[in-house]
């Protein structure tokens, strides 16, 4: 008996449900007297089992099936879609309902759970459990899904062209070694024990324990500047608002540490920016600001903004703003100094490295530039979308277009 338990042992893998039955028979049936309980007891399999492999032996038993086939046709249990061919537009109808608008729609105010929609294909008279919904949404092309940010919205004419003619003038300030840099402020960071979306490796069931609300009165406001040609980065952390005055210092503190040593002999600066925010087109604080700096500087500062609702075309977002998120995910930004260090830890293989440094200084909101002022700019606005890309210069310069 136990030999007979290790051959069926070696034999069973290689076998499908009809040939292990009739090998389980054939055994049965030389074995004689007892056979069939002796097979089942060593294998596992049922008397009724052996029983229709003994049929199958026979070679006049109408029992028996096509050799190219496991079970005889028409066996197993049918689909619950064959008795009931409405189920699966009856289900569709709960997933997309075609009128999107009624109210009376079964689920057009609820979540569209499994459990939900077996409940409510039950209402319909459809005897379904929610495993067989999944199956059944799996079967109809249905998956779960998040939303996706695709729609732009309404794109200005001109889009692509600005991207063009960035690129080009970007092209030729780096062929000539002048500095191109790309900046923008990163979002607001909370101060303190907060949660900090991401995860990190720590000692399994012992996550650090962080403040259970987010209400804060201390923020980080990280302004960056990336190289674009020297894949370099610097952030400028500050305490106070998001202001004009706050971005071009910011510009003015890369200069004075990075930007005048890399590019000694540099007499051109060119800035691309977003559209908006403490750096957009349309800020006079902003424009004023420069001006200071190429008065200081007596650089040449050319600037071009990225048209509405294309900022994360901006280099500076996916370059070193995306970096940091991954340097410091997990990790609770409790004070100025941890976040100036995670910042400044920052680093890729292909050579990304990061300088960072906390900026102190209060900035005033709402400065008005008088119409008086501004005209004082040395501004000469670009013969193609002047509002996005200009030129100032030095006030004891005059410009001239190139």
């Amino acid at each position: 008996m136990k030999e007979l338990k290790e051959k069926l042992e070696k034999i069973s893998p290689y076998l499908n449900e009809r040939q292990r039955r009739i090998v389980y028979a054939a055994e049965a049936e030389q074995i004689g007297r007892g056979g069939k309980v002796m097979i089942s007891s060593i294998t596992g399999m049922s008397r009724p089992t052996l029983n229709h492999g003994l049929r199958e032996l026979s070679a006049n038993s109408e029992a028996r099936c096509d050799n190219n086939r496991i079970r005889k046709k028409g066996a197993g249990r049918k689909k619950i879609t064959t008795d009931n061919p409405n189920l699966l537009i009856a289900l569709e109808s709960l997933v997309e309902p075609l009128s999107r608008g009624d109210p009376e729609s079964p689920l057009r105010w609820t979540i569209k759970s499994t459990r939900v929609l077996s409940e409510e294909l039950s209402k319909m008279g459809y005897k379904v459990c929610k495993s067989l919904v999944a199956t059944l949404l799996t079967e109809i092309g249905y998956s779960l899904q998040s939303n996706r940010k695709t729609i732009e919205g309404r794109q200005h004419p001109d889009r692509n062209a600005q991207f063009e003619y960035i690129n080009s003038k970007a092209e030729k300030y780096i062929e000539e070694n002048n500095p191109v840099i790309s900046v923008d402020t990163k979002k607001k960071e909370n101060v303190g024990n907060y949660k900090n979306n991401g995860r990190e490796y720590r000692r399994k069931e012992s996550p650090r324990e962080v403040s259970g609300h987010d209400f804060c009165d201390t923020k980080a406001v990280p302004f960056g500047i990336y190289d674009i040609a020297d894949d370099k980065g610097f952030v400028n952390v500050g305490t106070n608002y998001d202001t004009s005055a706050f971005a071009v210092h910011s510009i003015e503190q890369w200069w004075a540490l990075t930007g005048r040593t890399r590019y000694p002999q540099a007499k051109r600066l060119l800035i691309t920016a977003d559209g908006g925010g403490s750096n957009g087109y349309r800020r006079r604080l902003w424009k004023s600001e420069l001006q200071r700096f190429a008065n200081e500087s007596g650089l040449e500062i050319s600037v071009c903004h990225f048209p509405p609702g294309t900022s994360k075309w901006n280099k500076v977002e996916h370059r070193l703003f995306s970096r940091i998120s991954l340097n410091w995910r997990g990790i609770p930004l409790e004070d100025y100094e941890t976040i100036i260090q995670l910042i400044g830890a920052t680093k890729t293989k292909k050579g990304l490295t990061v300088k960072c440094q906390l900026d102190q200084n209060q900035y005033q909101k709402g400065i008005v530039i008088a119409e008086e002022q501004f005209q004082k700019i040395n501004l000469l606005k670009d013969k193609f979308h002047g509002e996005w890309n200009y030129t100032i210069n030095g006030n004891n310069k005059q410009y001239q277009l190139t």
